[in-house]
């Protein structure tokens, strides 16, 4: 259900990559990383955010299809610790990833200063054309050694892996993190917000559950939200991406 806008503003998109590492950021600190089995919600909205993003809006991912088998494999990688040298890790990464994607933007209402670049259609016609041109930004499947490429796809044509599987379960996976510039709630506000949920694979879908939706959400410590503008010098509309002088 789109909350704010007059069109659904949906796109389709293909993500592929020889491997992936979707995890929970809490495992990220240091040591063994192990992926789970399935995309989250937050890795698929960070490939299309850097596909296309703007603040005015916000991606709402609505469904993934996993198009192939799930594979793990582990690798031994000696990342550079913080203190100086390296130890030797095992890192579980899934491999030969394909995934298709449905998801749509909505209008941050956090955002009403920016409520003059709320165009539809603009929006949804650049958001098109950077997926077909394969995105903005380098896009990854999960964490930065992982190099993922996207296309144009129509989400329901072709075979998948796990079309005829009834149900595939996954317990408790993290979803995503709430930051303060998409509160939606006043738990939300001027917070960052982790979320937790139980995703449930049918006939190769898992279709996500908004962000306010997830049943376990955790504040996780007090957040300002970003400023743009003029005077802050961070944002300064199409001159940021080289198209104005």
């Amino acid at each position: 259900m789109m909350k704010n806008t007059i069109y659904p503003n949906i796109v389709e998109f293909e993500v592929v990559g020889d491997y992936a590492l979707f995890s929970d950021p809490v495992m990220r600190v240091g040591g063994e990383k192990c992926t789970y089995q399935v995309p989250t919600y937050e890795a698929l909205k960070g490939i299309l955010s850097s596909v296309y993003w703007k603040p005015t809006l916000i991606w709402y991912i609505d469904a993934v299809r996993v198009m192939n088998p799930i594979q793990t494999e582990v690798k031994g990688i000696r990342p550079i610790k913080y203190a100086g040298g390296n130890d030797l890790s095992y890192y579980t990464y899934l491999k030969d990833c394909r995934y298709r994607v449905r998801a749509h933007f909505e209008w941050n209402e956090n955002r009403p200063e920016l409520a003059h670049d709320r165009n539809e259609n603009k929006h949804h016609e650049i958001a098109k054309k950077m997926i077909k041109k394969g995105g903005r930004r380098d896009i990854f499947l999960g964490t930065r050694e992982c190099q993922g490429y996207v296309s144009p796809c129509v989400f329901d044509e072709g075979e998948g892996a796990y079309d005829q599987i009834n149900e595939l379960s996954f317990g408790l996976m993290y979803h995503g993190i709430t930051y303060a510039d998409e509160a939606y709630s006043p738990e939300t506000k001027e917070k960052m917000t982790s979320r937790f949920w139980y995703p449930c694979m049918k006939k190769g879908v898992i279709e996500f559950l908004r962000p306010e939706a997830c049943p376990i959400q955790r504040p996780l410590r007090e957040m300002e939200m970003k400023k743009f503008g003029v005077e802050e010098k961070n944002f300064v509309g199409l001159a940021e991406f080289g198209e104005v002088h």
